[in-house]
């Protein structure tokens, strides 16, 4: 999906424009992929913006670039707040994405990261529906990687490094040339895993189910859908799920920041349930968007207004 620019970035501690944000062709990070980010969305309220989870965000950032050996050279209070001066700087219309990064800048060449200086930039656009509004109302059409997600003990699945999405990006690719709208990827053990920025759900009997984070990040999304499915009476279960399991679905659906609430209709080639967006997918597709939005008030707590 083709950017649509702002015009203020907040780069190292600065508000700066947009087309200034630039980084040396020799940045570290560039050549040997060690660097974390986060995506957060803002929605557009009847009044201003929300941040959804901001505190959140900002806490897996700051995890993943300890898990990555980066030393944030910012408190928390100051990233948390500096999305909040994008904000206010930036003039949006619509829903925005927000994206802050932590990465390794120029002055030093090599495999070893040591001694290279850290840069840390937050970046905002508008951004509406991942996949598209359709996709949101009927469904996408899934395909079951040949890429797996890499073991625990040969990448940091727990950190949202770029690095990691390489394997996503590969999986996609296949997907989506192969005629699907996105992949879902396996674990080591055969069992399924995630799509390639995309948590896992499906629905047999009633009971939602979703897998364990052993290969994947520890998704805000996935965690705040699980809260909102309790509230509104459902089991939850967090078990692992076979691919044929997956095939006999009742229904399905991807969560995510970008993805939000998704249904999968399609996997492989074999219609979930009815073919088409389940009663369950809806209820609770309802009940994030009224939480994110600032409409359902137990949520409110999740939310960073910005007048």
């Amino acid at each position: 999906m083709a950017l649509k620019e702002a015009e203020f970035i907040w780069k190292d501690g600065a508000l700066i424009k947009w087309a200034d944000a630039t980084t040396h062709i020799l940045s570290h990070s560039l050549h040997y992929g060690n660097a974390v980010f986060e995506g957060i969305r803002a929605y557009k309220l009847k009044n201003g913006f929300g941040i959804f989870r901001l505190q959140e965000h900002t806490k897996r950032l700051f995890n993943s670039a300890k898990l990555c050996l980066l030393e944030i050279p910012f408190s928390v209070d100051v990233i948390n707040n500096a999305h909040i001066e994008v904000m206010k700087k930036n003039s949006f219309n619509d829903n925005v994405y927000l994206r802050p990064i932590v990465f390794l800048g120029y002055g030093k060449m090599g495999v070893s990261h040591i001694g290279c200086p850290v840069n840390v930039a937050v970046a905002a656009w508008e951004w509406g529906a991942y996949m598209g509004e359709e996709a949101l109302e009927n469904g996408i059409k899934v395909k079951i990687s040949s890429w797996a997600k890499p073991g625990a003990n040969t990448m940091m699945a727990k950190a949202k490094a770029s690095a990691n999405y390489f394997n996503s990006q590969m999986a996609g690719y296949d997907a989506v040339t192969a005629g699907y709208d996105e992949a879902l990827l396996l674990d080591p053990q055969g069992f399924i895993a995630e799509g390639p920025g995309e948590c896992f759900f499906m629905v047999r009997d009633g009971v939602i189910i979703t897998p364990p984070n052993d290969t994947s990040l520890e998704s805000i999304t996935q965690s705040t859908v699980i809260e909102i499915a309790h509230d509104l009476g459902y089991e939850v279960r967090r078990e692992r799920i076979s691919r044929d399991s997956a095939y006999m679905a009742d229904e399905a659906f991807f969560t995510g920041t970008a993805a939000e609430v998704t249904p999968i209709t399609n996997i492989d080639g074999r219609k979930i349930g009815s073919g088409k967006r389940g009663q369950i997918a809806k209820r609770l597709q309802d009940a994030y968007f009224e939480a994110v939005t600032g409409r359902n008030k137990k949520y409110d707590h999740y939310i960073t207004y910005i007048d």
